[in-house]
């Protein structure tokens, strides 16, 4: 009887704590509907990065062993110079980095490169390069690690980070 009263008492309780939670699930899309429209500089600071979301500049995801910007990743960076160009102090530092598969040597020229590709787009809109530094961490950083294609297409990526503002 005692051991009824245990295995009862537990299930109400984690009935109980289930409902203290929301039962509405927030999509992405509503979270970007109840954002401010704009960040302000005074919302990140220095060192802030665009892996972890804070930066209303986004990082930019690329096709596997491949540097070149095209289809989203243009309207990506449209959106990133629209934003340098209305907050002049800000500096950056655009990180090129790679998936996992690949020797060490060949996947920091391959960041270096996507990092490039990226401020040249800068530069080439408008961005003076002297707000623009460049840096290869190749497979050294990942986000995601998992071994597969999904963790993969995480890592390929050129993230911008503010130096300053």
């Amino acid at each position: 009887m005692k051991k009824m009263f245990v295995i009862v008492s537990v299930i109400v309780f984690t009935l109980a704590l289930g409902g203290c939670g929301s039962s509405k699930k927030t999509s992405e899309s509503d979270a970007f509907a109840n954002a401010p429209e704009q960040a302000q500089a005074s919302d990140f600071g220095i060192n802030d990065d665009s892996d972890s979301g804070k930066l209303p500049i986004k990082t930019i995801y690329f096709d596997y062993n491949s540097y070149k910007l095209s289809g989203n990743i243009t309207a990506t960076l449209d959106a990133a110079v629209t934003y340098l160009k209305e907050n002049a102090a800000i500096q950056v530092r655009v990180e090129g980095h790679c998936d996992e598969r690949g020797g060490a040597q060949y996947n920091l020229a391959l960041g270096e490169s996507r990092a490039k590709a990226i401020k040249n787009y800068l530069k080439t809109n408008g961005i003076e390069a002297k707000r623009i530094e460049t840096a290869s961490y190749g497979k050294e950083r990942p986000v995601a690690f998992g071994h597969d294609e999904s963790s993969w297409g995480q890592n390929r990526r050129g993230n911008f980070v503010i130096t300053a503002k």
